[in-house]
């Protein structure tokens, strides 16, 4: 095996469906596609049975996905040479072992779309006051001939205080490499204390909105006596009954002869 380059051989029908997926699997192979456009012009999706340790093989540690491979595809009318990227890896989400590959054939000479991994450095200032570093986004989408491609973009957080962004339009790109994605987007900020946020959300009263469980309800303020209200006097014939003692009971009438 030799960094940066693989071979490959086309696919019959009998690697096609789950049967033949498990069958490449046991020996250590799995199905992909190649597709793309080479110096020559573009080729049409090519079945190919991968080696998986070969594959990893082929990628620079660093480069990783990103490395250009020289690749060798047998079968057919006979061997063919281009170069290609690793497009896309289907991974079992069980057993993390690769599922499937997709190569994309291309034209060194032609820019090409790739992902590259952004590398986070320094300590935000804010981060003394209690700020928390919250990362949006881990990689850029690029465009770039594949010798151009940067291995990684480095971003400086350090100045970064409290409520500060740093969006895509402020990381330096290498000369031939352009950004597909979007310059305003926010790839890195540093948040204000999340116990803060809290304090102040619970702070601020919402029109209409009930008081938070847990939390008394003001009582009402009762209302003044009026100057003119007074207290009803007890009535003058009437007596407290003595403690302790029964009512008396009613006289019963004589009954009639």
């Amino acid at each position: 095996m030799e960094v940066g380059k693989l071979t490959v051989s086309l696919r019959d029908r009998s690697g096609s469906g789950k049967g033949g997926a498990r069958k490449l699997r046991a020996q250590g192979k799995v199905p992909g596609v190649c597709y793309g456009a080479t110096v020559d012009g573009r080729i049409e999706p090519l079945p190919i049975t991968v080696d998986v340790k070969q594959l990893r093989g082929a990628l620079d540690p660093v480069r990783k996905r990103n490395t250009v491979i020289s690749l060798t595809i047998e079968g057919g009318a006979g061997p063919r040479a281009l170069h290609a990227l690793v497009k896309d890896v289907q991974v079992d989400a069980l057993r993390r072992d690769i599922t499937h590959v997709d190569l994309l054939a291309i034209d060194p000479d032609k820019e090409v779309r790739a992902e590259v991994p952004l590398e986070f450095n320094g300590k935000p200032k804010g981060t003394i006051e209690g700020g928390q570093l919250r990362i949006v986004l881990r990689s850029l989408s690029v465009r770039a001939k594949p010798s151009d491609i940067p291995v990684k973009l480095a971003v400086d957080v350090s100045p970064l205080e409290i409520g500060d962004v740093i969006h895509v339009s402020a990381i330096a790109l290498p000369s031939g490499v352009t950004s597909v994605t979007g310059r305003d987007l926010a790839v890195v900020t540093c948040a204000a204390p999340e116990a803060e946020e809290k304090v102040a959300a619970e702070a601020t009263p919402v029109d209409g909105a009930a008081p938070a469980a847990g939390t008394a309800a003001p009582a009402a303020a009762a209302a003044p006596a009026g100057k003119d209200a007074k207290a009803a006097p007890a009535g003058k014939d009437a007596k407290a009954a003595p403690a302790g003692k029964a009512a008396p009971a009613a006289a019963a009438k004589p009954a009639k002869k």
